[in-house]
């Protein structure tokens, strides 16, 4: 096992040659940019896209399903249609279901996380209001969906990813 800054290192430089395809779907145009700053941090060349509403979310899944991002970041709170309502449709459609999808929210109630698990979402996040946390936390769910051996069994009990959990 690596130690904390050789394993960084080793990360960083694996990611450096790695083209990762984001889809950001979050009407703050503030958590847009922090999310985007924590992503580029990670040295992904990533190709990140943003909607700014689930209805443009779902037209755009609906219109590239052949090819989908690697990775979905869903605000559960948008116009138009939230993030509950494009969990389900994406988890209802033949063809996006496999998306991994990691729901995140301001708020933090029990009962909207269970239903949250219920409908397939891969992970929850709380949003922090530090961006340092913002960003180990964006950081932990994008390394664990894409190395491949560090992708838990999805149980409840790692579903709600948080600082203290990373």
């Amino acid at each position: 096992m690596m130690n904390g800054q050789s394993g960084e290192k080793h990360l960083k430089n694996r990611f450096m040659q790695t083209t990762l395809s984001i889809l950001l779907a979050d009407d703050d145009a503030d958590d847009c940019i922090f999310f985007k700053e924590a992503v580029e941090e990670l040295f992904l060349c990533p190709h990140l896209l943003t909607m700014p509403d689930g209805e443009q979310l779902m037209e755009y899944l609906n219109y590239e399903a052949n090819k989908l991002p690697d990775i979905l970041f869903l605000d559960l709170n948008m116009p138009r249609k939230n993030g509950f309502e494009c969990l389900s449709e994406i988890k209802l459609n033949p063809k996006l279901k496999q998306l991994p999808v990691i729901v995140f929210s301001t708020s933090f109630e029990q009962e909207v996380v269970n239903l949250l698990y219920k409908n397939g979402a891969q992970y929850f996040i709380r949003k922090p209001s530090e961006f340092s946390q913002f960003k180990k936390i964006i950081h932990q769910a994008i390394l664990t969906l894409v190395t491949p051996q560090n992708i838990p069994l999805q149980t409840r009990e790692n579903f709600v990813l948080t600082v203290q959990t990373i």
